[in-house]
């Protein structure tokens, strides 16, 4: 068991400690890249979304429209950045519309 500290910390340090002992910042990527995808998209791109994932820094998203995957091929640098500074943090490297 961890031992004690007597020091007084804010609690946000303490859950990135927490975050990054647990190793579970993978996952909270995960799960805000997704959120971050259905804000900035809005909700006529979410109708046509059906699957959002991130892995090894690359989102791939499903989309059930091929005219508005062609639509948005021709901005993905520009969503990529949106996404990341969304984020806060370079999360997405790469993104594939499927």
């Amino acid at each position: 068991m961890a031992k004690r500290k007597n020091e007084n910390l804010p609690l946000g340090a303490v859950l990135q400690d927490f975050i990054k002992e647990n190793r579970l910042e993978r996952g909270i990527n995960v799960v805000d890249t997704r959120l971050a995808w259905k804000n900035l998209m809005g909700a006529g791109v979410n109708n046509y979304t059906s699957a959002v994932e991130l892995r090894n820094g690359t989102l791939f998203v499903s989309l059930t429209s091929s005219v508005l995957r062609e639509e948005l091929s021709h901005g993905i640098s520009k969503i990529i950045k949106m996404i990341n500074e969304d984020l806060g943090k370079e999360v997405v490297t790469k993104l594939v519309l499927r």
